[in-house]
Parts: structure tokens; sequence; C-alpha cells
């Protein structure tokens, strides 16, 4: 060990990120170097010590080799290089301690919504209201006009009230716990009834049932998975009923021999025999996403002219905002939901409410197709996207233009694609190879395979960084 932290790069890193990070990765190397050591020994001892073309003297060699100390190896003239190959992985494992692991990415795959590279980006908007909010105090709970404690949720519910003329609203973690608060706080104990071809299982193994049996009320199904009708609804009822809910289906559609309710008819039913309407909307656009081409994924204000008396919906998907539930409506449910003990455990912090309120004031101000990235990369047309493309192709040699399509993401539009230019690049090797190339870039490239060959969609590229893009595509070449 002593050996090991005086060479370099490992005594740079000891003098930089302290001893304590250097000794742990020094152990790291040390143990991992063992590991080999043994498992080939095993190996050799499986196969009776015998190498193919093995003299018995090499055998005899590596039988002792297995049998010494590792310590012994860094010993001697021959050991040179392997202890400067230890010590040089025993520097990366010590600086990778301190490199956070989030980093940024380039996303060139085309899918709009990328949950795993954490759904949109926010606009300029939001990122500045964060950065004003997080470096300082904030009037997060406190009333300014008064000089008293405030609520944090009014900050959103304002802005709401004047975007959607609803009477109140909340704001949790995510859209699953927008959920099971709603179903916690309005049915627990209680039943909820729903059909049967939207008792579904959403992205990461959200399943309406399992989530109705977590909120401690019953889930009611009726109708079938592909026909359901309110005469369905209404024979369900009983005096245990607390509400008709609807669930998007987010990420699937049913098509062919099918038949829903709409919600201005559940929401008659249920305001007729006193019970609520709950309308889990999962993505919550405001915008009519038909004006690009695209099947309408079901509005929010659509939801609130029908009558719904919870509505939940996503900040993340097509709202463009940061990671949150939001919850519109009644004041009455909605003072339950606040009441809630699980309220609490679900409320978001003053940095998301920042950039949420900032994403709300954009559409309250008509610019938010102008402003935020999710809409300007649905909106892009397709002669600017292939513009880009071929601009790319100029930097890579044997590249070429090709048509494709762009996927929404995110459990929104299932199935719904825009056309778009590809760059597809040479084949070098396994396309495979050539993403995990794109993956070591700084920041790292994302791109897709398609049709055996490695692709990169502009429409998902920001500006900003086709710079990094370019430089990695130059290192390809």
């Amino acid at each position: 060990m002593d050996e090991l932290l005086k060479q370099e790069p490992l005594a740079q890193a000891e003098s930089q990120l302290g001893h304590d990070i250097a000794l742990r990765a020094a152990r790291r190397a040390l143990e991992a170097a063992r590991n080999v050591i043994l498992s080939e020994a095993k190996n050799l001892a499986r196969s009776g010590g015998r190498r193919q073309g093995s003299s018995p003297a090499a055998r005899d060699d590596t039988e002792a080799l297995a049998a010494q100390p590792a310590g012994n190896m860094l010993r001697g003239e021959a050991a040179q290089h392997d202890i400067g190959e230890l010590a040089a992985e025993a520097a990366r494992l010590a600086w990778q301690v301190v490199t956070p692991s989030l980093k940024p990415v380039v996303n060139a795959t085309g899918v709009v919504i990328h949950t795993n590279l954490g759904r949109v980006p926010l606009g300029p908007a939001a990122i500045e209201a964060m950065q004003r909010i997080a470096g300082g105090y904030s009037s997060l709970e406190f009333e300014l006009a008064s000089g008293s404690r405030g609520d944090r949720q009014e900050h959103i519910q304002r802005t709401l009230q004047e975007l959607l003329a609803v009477e109140a609203a909340v704001v949790v973690n995510n859209n699953a716990s927008a959920v099971l608060l709603a179903l916690t706080a309005l049915a627990r104990g209680k039943e909820v009834v729903v059909s049967r071809g939207q008792a579904v299982e959403i992205g990461g193994g959200f399943r309406i049932p399992d989530v109705m049996r977590r909120s401690g009320a019953r889930l009611v199904e009726v109708g079938t998975t592909n026909r359901t009708y309110i005469a369905d609804y209404e024979q369900a009822l009983t005096e245990r009923t607390a509400a008709l809910m609807r669930v998007h289906s987010s990420n699937f559609r049913v098509i062919g021999f099918t038949h829903d309710v709409e919600l201005a008819e559940m929401a008659e039913l249920a305001h007729k025999r006193g019970l609520l309407l709950i309308d889990d909307l999962g993505s919550g656009s405001l915008v009519d996403t038909s004006r690009f081409g695209l099947m309408q994924e079901p509005m929010v204000q659509t939801s609130v002219a029908a009558g719904a008396d919870v509505i939940c919906f996503s900040g993340d998907k097509l709202l463009g905002g940061p990671q949150a539930g939001v919850v519109v409506g009644r004041k009455a449910a909605i003072d339950r939901l606040k009441r809630d003990p699980l309220m609490r455990a679900m409320r978001t912090d003053k940095v998301t409410m920042a950039a949420l309120q900032a994403t709300l004031l954009e559409y309250l101000k008509g610019r938010a197709l102008e402003t935020l990235p999710v809409w300007r990369m649905i909106g892009a047309p397709l002669d600017v996207l292939r513009s880009r493309a071929e601009a790319w192709a100029a930097h890579v040699t044997g590249a070429e233009v090709i048509d494709g399509r762009s996927a929404i993401g995110g459990g929104s539009l299932p199935e719904e694609t825009l056309p778009t230019a590809l760059l597809r690049l040479p084949k070098q090797g396994s396309a495979a190879r050539q993403l995990a190339s794109l993956r070591k870039a700084d920041p790292p490239i994302i791109a897709r395979i398609h049709e055996d060959a490695v692709v990169l969609d502009p429409r998902t590229v920001l500006p900003a960084d086709e710079p990094a893009l370019l430089a990695a595509l130059g290192a390809l070449s």
C-alpha cells in the first residue's frame, strides 16, 4: 500500500483529494486485482492446472503466483508496470468518488419526453426562477402583506385559478402522488368506480388497482376492456361509493370495436348522485396537440369544462415544467387533500414551486409555444430539421441524411410520431460499440439504432448542444 500511494497519478490524487479518499480507492484497486488473480487460479485449478500449450515450468510459476500475498507482486523490477497500472486505476476510482454521476447529456434520440433522460428541458424563465429562489430566502410560507405565516400552495393556486378558472389547486411531487393523495383523502374505506379498460399499469409498475389498495379505497371495475357505457357506472353505485374515476391510458391505446363514456356524462351522473368525479389525466396538456398533426391528448381545460371535481396531471410532461403532480378542481375537494396527513410527505420544495409557477406563467402570457422546449421540439418544421442534419453530415465522412420519425414519449400520445430527418452514421464496427463511444463524450451523446445503424435526430438536440455533438462526431471520423 505504501508503494502504491507513492505512485503517480495516485500521489497527485491524494494531494488534491486527501489521504482517506486515496487510501480507500487504493484498497478497491488492490481488491479488484486480487479477485482477478484468484479467478485465474480457480480457472486453472478446474482445468487441472494446465493451459493449452503451457509447459510444466509455466504451470508451476502460475501456481506459485496465485499462492503469493498480493503485496509481494508489487516488488521487483518486473512488477513496475503492474503497480503503475494499479496506481492509475486507483486514481481513477478516487476521482470518480468526488465526480457527480448526475450530469448533462445530449439527447439525440428524437424522443421528446425522455423519462430516462429527465423528461423535458425547462424553459429559460423556469431556470431563471429556480436560480433566483434557490440562492437565498424566499416568501415560500410567509405572507408579505400581513407579516404572518403563509401557505406555500397559494403561489401556484393563484396562477392556476387565473389560467384555468378553477376553484383551487394543490401541488405534490409527481402525478402518482397526486392520484394516491386524491384517493386517500376522498375515498379511503369507500368504493371508486373505474372502467375495466382503465385499470391500467403505467410506467414503473404504477398500477391503478395497486394504488387503490394502498389508498384504502376499493376498486369497482365496470364494463369490459374495450366497451363501457354510462349504464355500467350507474348500476355499480352503492351507498359505499365515493367517486367515479377516469384514468387516461397514457402509454397505450385500445382501437377498433370500442366505446368510452364522455367525461361530461360521468360528471352528470356523479353529481346527480352526490359523488365526486376524479380525472387522472396523466400528461395533462394545456395545448391542443392536433395542431401539430398528432392525435389530441386530453386537455386540462376540457376536463374543467366537463365538470370534473378533481383533475390530476404531471408537471414535467407536455406541460413542460419540473417534476410535479398538479391537482386542480373544486375547493371543497382540494381542501380535503390539503388537510390529509399525506400532504406534508408529498409536498414540493421552493425550487420546484418557482420553476412550476414560471412555466405556468408562460402559458398565461400566451408564449408557451415559443419559449418552452417541449413545444419548440414538437413544433419544429421538417425543413429546419433536415437542414440541421445536413449540416451535421458535413462533419462526418460517409454520413447521410435519411427520413425518420420522432416519438413524443413519456407516456404521452402513445404510438404517435412526427416526421423528422435523421443523420445516419457510417458503420464502424458494431452499432452498439458506436453508441458506447458516443456515450463516452463530454457531455455524453445519447443516440439510437435504426435499421442496424446509429442515427441522430436533431429534433431533440438543443442548439446550445450542437458544438459538443459535432466535436464528438469529429472524434468518430
